[in-house]
C-alpha cells in the first residue's frame, strides 16, 4: 500500500468522475479527501465504495461548523460511516460538540483556510493580527478542546508542531504545491517534501494530479519527493 502521507483530493463533479480518477492512481494512492462539493454528487457512497471496496483511508472534509448540539448530531452520523479523518472548523464550541461523537473519526480543527490572506480576513471582520499569530492561536484553542489534530497552511506546520498542545497530534496541510504547478486559488503554499519537513504528518494534493495527463504517475513523482531527503525533518 501507498505512503499514506499524501491524500488525494477528489474535488471532482460525482462519485462516478471519483472513480475513475481513483482506478487510474491504483495501488499508488491509499487515502483519499471527500470534500464538500462533491456531497450532493455522491460524496458519501464514494467514501464508502472507496474504504468498503477498495481498502482505502477516507478524509472526509465537511468544515462543519453550526451550534454544538447541531454538530453533535452531525457528527454522530457521519461516524456510522467508517471514516478516518473529518474536519469542523476549529472554534473551540465545534471542536467540543464533534469531540463528543466523533467515535473512531480523528476530528481535524480547520484554523485559517489556505486560500485566504490578510486581506480576506479584513473584509471577513476578522481580528487583526499577523496569518501565522492567529493560525497558531487557533491550532492550540482547537486542540484544547479536543481535536486529534488541525489543518493549516505548510507555512504555519513548523509553529503549530512547536505547540505543547500539538505532541501528538495531527497536522495536515492543504496548499501543497509541487514545483513548477499552477498555485490555482491557494495563497499560502509549499512544496511537499517541504511541508513534511516543516512538520506536517500528511499534505493535501488535488489538481496537480488529479488533472495531470497520468494521474499516477504525478502522484508517484510526489511519494518519491515525500522519501526524499528534501523531506527529513531536522534532527530526525
Amino acid at each position: 500500500m501507498s505512503d499514506d502521507r499524501l491524500i488525494v483530493a477528489l474535488d471532482v463533479a460525482d462519485a462516478l468522475t471519483g472513480l475513475q480518477v481513483a482506478d487510474r492512481l491504483g495501488e499508488a494512492v491509499s487515502f483519499y479527501k471527500i470534500g464538500l462539493g462533491m456531497l450532493t454528487g455522491g460524496g458519501l457512497a464514494l467514501a464508502n465504495e472507496l474504504k468498503a471496496d477498495h481498502g482505502k483511508r477516507i478524509f472526509l472534509d465537511m468544515k462543519l461548523f453550526d451550534i454544538g448540539n447541531t454538530v453533535e448530531a452531525a457528527v454522530r452520523g457521519l461516524s456510522r460511516f467508517d471514516l478516518d479523518f473529518l474536519t469542523v472548523h476549529g472554534d473551540p464550541h465545534v471542536v467540543r460538540a464533534a469531540a463528543q461523537a466523533k467515535g473512531d473519526m480523528k476530528i481535524l480543527g480547520v484554523t485559517i483556510l489556505t486560500s485566504l490572506d490578510r486581506q480576506d480576513l479584513d473584509e471577513g471582520l476578522i481580528v487583526a493580527g499577523d496569518i501565522p499569530d492567529l493560525v497558531t492561536t487557533r491550532a492550540a484553542r482547537a486542540l484544547e478542546a479536543g481535536a486529534d489534530g488541525v489543518i493549516c497552511s505548510p507555512q504555519e506546520a513548523a509553529l503549530i508542531r512547536a505547540l505543547p498542545e500539538a505532541d501528538g497530534k495531527l497536522i495536515v496541510t492543504p496548499g501543497v504545491r509541487p514545483v513548477g504547478s499552477d498555485l490555482g486559488d491557494q495563497k499560502r503554499v509549499m512544496t511537499p517534501a517541504e511541508a513534511i519537513r516543516a512538520g506536517a504528518d500528511h499534505v493535501v494534493v488535488g489538481r496537480p494530479i488529479t488533472r495531470a495527463p497520468d494521474a499516477r504517475e504525478a502522484a508517484q513523482a510526489i511519494l518519491a519527493e515525500l522519501s526524499s531527503d528534501q523531506a527529513r525533518r531536522p534532527n530526525h
